[in-house]
Order: C-alpha cells, then structure tokens, then sequence
C-alpha cells in the first residue's frame, strides 16, 4: 500500500498557535488524504507548496494536522485500488493533485471534501456544475487559463523576430482543448503567423506529431500543457535540442525538464492557495460553497542551457521579464 502518514513539526514558533487553528476548528486536528499520480517518495514540490501553505495558518503536522500520503505510482488504476483504504482512514478531506488522481475520487463512495487542481476546464470535464458555485463535494483550483496563449505566443515572436510559422502540440482528449486552440488561432492571427494544430493523445502519437512538425518545418513549437503533455516533457525537451526547434509551454516544469521556456501559474502560490481552502473547510465550510479558483500568479522559466543547445540568444528584455533561469 502506497501510503505515508506525516507527523512531523515544521518547527514553527508556539506562540504562533495562540488563537489559531485549535481554537477555531473542529477541535480535533485536520486529517487530508492528499492523492497524486506521482511517485512514492518522490520529492514534489506541489506537495511541499501544499504543506507549507497549511503551516502558515497554523497547522503543526502531529499537533492539528495529519497528512496521509497516497501515491499511484503511475497508475491512474492504482489508485482506484487505494481508494477503499484511503475512505478507510478516515480523511475529513481528500486533495487530488491533478486530474488524473481525482477520477478515482470522483467515485460515488467518497462523499468527505475533495479539493482538486487540475490543468482542465472543470464544467466542461464534468466535475463542478459552475466555477462560482461547483454544488456537491468537489471544488478547488483549475489551472486552466486560455487566454494565457496570446502572451505566450508574442514572447516567442519576441525571442524570434522572424518567427513565421507556430506548431501547437495538444492533447485533444483534455477538456477545454478547443477553446485553447480557437484562442491558439486568434493569436496567430494578430501576429501574423501560420498555425499548425498537432494532435496528440498516445507516446506513439507524440512520435508522429514531432515527425510532421520536422516535415513541416516549423519555427516553434507551443505545447498546450495537460497532464499528459507534461509525462512527455522530456521526450519533446530532446527533440527540441536535436531539431533545433525552440518550444514553449505553460507549466515551469516542462523549462526544468529541459524545454526553453514555460509561462504560466505559479504552482506554490496554487498550491498554499488550496491549504487555504482545506481550513476552511475544517472550520465548517461546505466545498460546494467555495467557487472553483483560477491563478492569479504567473511566472516565466527561461532555460538558457537549452536556449545555447539551440543556437539562441535570449533578448535581454525577455530575461528581465524571467522569474527563473536555469543556466
């Protein structure tokens, strides 16, 4: 069973629990069952984000807070095994890192909270009835942001003066898919560049988009950034480098697996946004009361070892604009 139960201090003075948590919550301490794809005992920072967001309202993990860990691993179906022992435990709220962790949750045998974040529109994959009032027992944060692409677009143009023509590699098989590739051709539209829409919902298919693209010719390549997406980082990453081709995404990890630039939320502020709703709901708010969240802070990933792979010269502009560089 992939599960880890945390109780550890985070060192955080006595004096700041006067008044705090105990005194206003349920008077038992706050159990989450957090639930996510990734590995066990994989060092992730969302989760870190997460924790540390609790602590800074108070919570002392073995005092008033327990945290139970569960990892798929992987495996979308591993967690659908786990999901009996996770109710078992006795969580007062689940949190589904990404879309994928909360299928399993979404199952009519969990009716404790279950805040999600995840990369897709939420009304249209089904899983709240609106962002200001989700109904039922999910709400939480979406990361999606369409109209996020325009300026992911002109910092391309702005990298590439003679940028002419844009490849967009999507999944789609995400919910709100389209809509970011109707706001993929409004951009290209006013900066007067030739789209390329590239479909991709399999490895295999990935292989093939990158096989056209390089067919093509392309310029740049705009990933729209989804869980899926984000498993192939690497493998468009190497691409990147071999073809010479710069690629953009909208998530900072897809720049720290090696891709040239990522402009898009900034999980930790997400993520500590979510610890909020958590206390919330300990202190007897009901989830489908709380509206469904979007980001409210960005940032841009430059990664200048790939930007040398490449042949490039990042514009000193676009580097003052940077909130990381990886060099």
């Amino acid at each position: 069973m992939r599960r880890r139960t945390l109780c550890l201090s985070l060192a955080l003075p006595l004096a700041g629990l006067t008044g705090g948590v105990a005194a206003k919550g349920t008077g038992g301490p706050l159990r989450i069952a957090w639930v996510s794809i990734e590995q066990s005992g994989s060092a992730s920072p969302v989760f870190g984000a997460f924790r540390n967001g609790l602590a800074a309202l108070g919570y002392v993990e073995g005092k008033n807070l327990l945290i139970d860990a569960w990892w798929g691993d992987g495996s979308a179906v591993r967690l659908e095994q786990l999901r009996a022992d996770i109710l078992r435990a006795g969580p007062e709220v689940i949190v589904a890192n990404g879309g994928i962790a909360l299928g399993p949750m979404r199952h009519a045998s969990v009716t404790v909270p279950v805040l999600f974040s995840m990369s897709a529109d939420p009304v249209l994959a089904g899983v709240v009835a609106s962002y200001a009032r989700p109904g039922g027992n999910l709400t939480g944060i979406t990361l999606f942001a369409s109209d996020l692409i325009g300026k992911r677009m002109a910092m391309l143009k702005q990298l590439l003066p003679n940028l002419h023509s844009v490849a967009v590699l999507a999944n789609p098989a995400h919910p709100g898919a389209q809509r970011e590739l109707q706001a993929s051709r409004e951009a290209a539209a006013r900066l007067k560049l030739e789209l390329r829409f590239q479909p991709a919902s399999s490895p295999a298919a990935v292989d093939a988009a990158l096989a056209e693209i390089t067919a093509a010719r392309a310029d740049a390549v705009l990933i729209l950034s989804d869980g899926f997406a984000l498993a192939q980082a690497e493998r468009i990453a190497e691409f990147s480098r071999r073809q010479r081709i710069p690629t953009m995404a909208g998530w900072a990890t897809f720049a720290q697996r090696g891709n040239l630039m990522a402009y898009g939320p900034e999980f930790e502020d997400v993520f500590r946004r979510l610890a909020s709703y958590a206390d919330r709901i300990h202190k007897g708010a009901k989830p489908g009361d709380l509206p469904v969240e979007q980001p409210t802070k960005f940032q841009l990933v430059i990664n200048l070892r790939t930007a040398r792979a490449l042949g490039l010269t990042v514009p000193r502009d676009l580097l003052l604009q940077a909130t990381e560089v990886i060099d």
